[in-house]
């Protein structure tokens, strides 16, 4: 069993995450090799709420090049996170 922390990396703050917190749904970066139920109990376990489902997304490496070296960005793992209607909201930021 891999520690929750290991599995969500950090949250996705954009405009449109930002939108979507309204409706209960939580934007996150994930590990490359966690699946849904990985992603449903570290979210779970990290912040104390009941999860209804999860969404990912896979996003491969983009091709950069420096100079005369080329190569590939991370590739990365995004996961939307829907809380049940009568869980507590996350807090990304403490006002």
């Amino acid at each position: 069993m891999k520690d929750p922390r290991d599995i969500i990396k950090r949250p996705v703050i954009t405009e449109n995450s930002m939108n979507l917190v309204a409706q209960k749904k939580y934007t996150f970066e994930v590990d490359v090799k966690a699946n849904k139920t990985e992603v449903k109990d570290a979210v779970e376990a990290i912040f104390g709420v009941k999860v209804e489902k999860v969404n990912i997304m896979n996003y491969k490496g983009k091709f950069k090049r420096v100079g005369r070296y080329s190569g590939l960005t991370n590739r990365r793992r995004k996961a939307i996170v829907t809380l049940t209607p009568d869980s507590k909201e996350i807090e990304l930021f403490e006002v």
